[in-house]
């Protein structure tokens, strides 16, 4: 599959998908109509509201999981935040050495109740998990490199030892499958992959791990009536997981429905093997394995200046230059990007 033809038009290059993704035509043109009407005093925020609903069950169906199992944050730490909060005094928390730091701080906020945080290597995680482990986190794709965790490994260990199991998966959701409920929470922010704005994230969170959490964030929107409870004195909080929704994003929902629509109508499974088709070709150019993930790496001098100069955009990431490939990219930009960099 190559890009879609008339949803996106950049500048550059885009390979930076794993720091924010472009939206289609379909999310920009339905966020510029919310911005116009905010900027006109004609927006309806009911309307703003049902989209930001539509979105919601948009990434439900995204991560193969019940849309009342669903609750909408801000970003991924705000949310892990929640969950560290929520665990008792004295926790143990496991996390992958280099994981991303919205799945690592928030556990070690809570050390003065306690809570300790240990590591291990991320292809040794699963050996790590053991009877002493209360909750291990990490990101089944990892952010630096691309890296793809033994997530089916982590997940029988920790089961077998009763620990719960928190992802960050921002840096899958949207470009591969994922089955959330094999998870206590899974977490994902949508600017990257789902190509939302900023200040968006979703949640699953399990219905035998929502009685073990506080909504500290709670407000009306986390209420079984919203509208009611502006000015209630009573709590009374939805029974699914939107009692741990903040107060709504509108205008990023609004476009997380059109850009989530897009990739549903893609399948997950076409944009996976899109990705990945691009992803390895450009590595297999550069003389290196296949490696399965939409996002690599390469420890080359000056290689985001010199392919910033081509004009494709990249990032650094961990003292090395990562790529990211997406729906908007194509054949031609993986080898315009590994012949700019094996150019002498």
């Amino acid at each position: 599959m190559d890009t879609i033809p008339g949803l996106w038009d950049t500048d550059t290059v885009w390979l930076n998908t794993a720091q924010y993704g472009i939206p289609p035509a379909p999310a920009h043109q339905a966020l510029t109509r919310a911005l116009d009407h905010w900027r006109s005093a004609t927006g309806d925020p009911r309307d703003w509201g049902r989209e930001l609903e539509r979105a919601r069950t948009h990434l439900a169906a995204l991560v193969n999981a019940p849309v009342d199992d669903l609750a909408l944050g801000s970003g991924t730490a705000q949310i892990a935040g929640t969950i560290a909060a929520s665990l008792p005094e004295g926790a143990r928390v496991l996390v992958p050495e280099g994981d991303f730091a919205s799945i690592v701080f928030p556990w070690h906020a809570q050390a003065d109740r306690g809570v300790t945080v240990h590591t291990a290597p991320l292809h040794r995680l699963a050996e790590a998990i053991d009877t002493r482990t209360d909750l291990v986190a990490f990101s089944p794709v990892q952010s630096a490199d691309g890296t793809l965790a033994p997530t089916d490994d982590i997940l029988a260990a920790a089961r077998a030892h009763d620990a719960l199991v928190v992802a960050d998966a921002t840096q899958a959701v949207g470009w591969t499958p994922v089955r959330a409920t094999d998870f206590d929470a899974l977490i994902a922010s949508a600017y990257k992959w789902l190509m939302a704005p900023r200040g968006l994230a979703l949640a699953y969170l399990s219905p035998a791990l929502r009685p073990r959490l506080r909504p500290h964030n709670a407000g009306p929107s986390a209420a079984q009536d919203p509208p009611s409870a502006m000015y209630a004195t009573r709590m009374d909080l939805a029974t699914t997981a939107r009692a741990f929704d903040l107060s709504p994003n509108w205008f990023a929902g609004v476009a997380a429905a059109a850009s989530t629509r897009v990739l549903l109508d893609t399948g997950l499974e076409r944009v996976r093997a899109h990705n990945v088709a691009l992803t390895d070709h450009f590595r297999a150019l550069l003389g290196q394995e296949p490696a399965g993930s939409a996002i690599t790496c390469v420890d080359l001098p000056h290689a985001a200046a010199r392919l910033a100069d081509a004009g494709i955009t990249t990032t650094q990431r961990a003292g090395r230059t990562r790529l990211s490939f997406h729906l908007y990219n194509t054949h031609d930009d993986a080898e315009r990007a590994a012949k700019t960099l094996l150019r002498t």
